[in-house]
């Protein structure tokens, strides 16, 4: 998860990998609150503001928004992409879709409810029609989406499932609090501090210089 380049006060950016494998048999739900056959309880606090009470959010196809800046800096990583410090797979530019079995569906949807004080904070995902899974089946994920939520309103960090694991699988989200870094960035970063070792270099040579002549005056 990024904060959106384009809209970065207000929207975020999901990115879909990996896969998992399902615990038991159930199905993924197009709505409703949090079950563990969809949704899943997180070992760490997800949300810092505007928590969400049992709220559903639109998740928009990244390549149908009008982010023309998120587009193109998921385009730049994918192979052949010309990026290198960051690389997603070829199918990151895809619909957010999740693949059991035979079947896929679109993620149309992410559940998000905050725990409180005393309970585990919620995530999960909905899609556009119920999709069954049986125990053993593997699940893959993948594709980019845009969600109206900032990313100020998540922790910054790794979160991993709790104990009490989805049926469908283990789930992990990273919550990055920067966007997609350019190499560029890197680059100036590094200059900079190249720069400031020179000036750093000189005035100890200077200083040097200085004491050695007054030592033999």
């Amino acid at each position: 998860v990024y904060p959106s380049q384009d809209n970065p006060t207000s929207e975020t950016l999901w990115i879909f990998s990996g896969s998992s494998t399902a615990g038991a048999s159930n199905s993924i739900r197009t709505s409703g609150g949090y079950s563990s056959r969809d949704s899943w309880e997180s070992a760490s606090s997800i949300f810092d503001a505007n928590k969400p009470s049992n709220q559903t959010i639109s998740l928009s196809p990244l390549l149908s928004s009008a982010n023309t800046k998120d587009i193109a800096s998921v385009n730049a990583r994918i192979p052949g992409g010309g990026k290198s410090n960051i690389t997603f797979a070829a199918s990151a530019t895809n619909t957010p879709t999740i693949t059991i079995g035979s079947a896929s569906q679109t993620i149309a949807n992410l559940f998000l409810e905050d725990g409180g004080t005393f309970l585990s904070d919620t995530m999960g995902i909905r899609t556009a029609s119920s999709l069954s899974y049986s125990s053993g089946d593997t699940s893959a994920w993948v594709g980019s989406g845009i969600l109206n939520k900032p990313i100020g309103d998540f922790f910054a960090g790794t979160h991993n499932s709790s104990s009490i694991t989805p049926r469908f699988g283990l789930v992990r989200v990273v919550i990055n609090s920067q966007v997609i870094p350019e190499p560029e960035e890197y680059a100036l970063v590094f200059a900079l501090f190249a720069l400031g070792f020179v000036f750093f270099h000189r005035h100890w040579q200077r200083k040097r210089q200085q004491a050695l002549a007054s030592h033999f005056e």
